[in-house]
């Protein structure tokens, strides 16, 4: 793990939680969907914001 600095820290907190948002909100909108072309595209960005997440927690440790 690198050494952060805290506005490093702070500016990764701030990432992982806007990319929990957007996962969030985007599997809601998928949810709601009723054609299935936008849905299959709401859940795949849904996934890769949540797989971006993933990759910016590892930094913490």
């Amino acid at each position: 793990m690198a050494n952060l600095n805290q506005l490093e820290l702070q500016n990764l907190r701030h990432l992982i939680g806007a990319h929990c948002t957007i996962e969030k909100k985007l599997n809601f909108y998928a949810q709601q969907c009723t054609d299935p072309q936008l849905k299959q595209i709401l859940t795949k960005d849904a996934q890769d914001a949540k797989t971006n997440k993933d990759k910016l927690m590892t930094f913490l440790g």
